[in-house]
């Protein structure tokens, strides 16, 4: 099942842009329980909140998909 995989690296993107779970959950407004769950792979977060991430971080919204795991869901 594809909620068991890896399919977002937005941990490794607030590391690397140096923010805080507790700083994008302000930004975005949601929970920060929401935004742990998302860095964890527990959940996934909505098309709209990943476009608002990815503009936030200043990055792709490509580069917050781990393309592997998406690859394989689409084989």
């Amino acid at each position: 099942m594809a909620s068991n995989k890896d399919l977002n690296r937005l941990k490794v993107i607030l590391a690397e842009k140096k923010k805080t779970n507790l700083w994008l959950s302000r930004e975005l407004g949601c929970a920060p329980t929401t935004v742990s769950k998302w860095c964890t792979n527990s959940s996934q977060p909505p098309l709209e909140m990943l476009m608002k991430t990815a503009k936030l971080l200043d990055v792709e919204i490509m580069d917050l998909i781990n393309k592997k795991s998406f690859e394989s869901i689409l084989m």
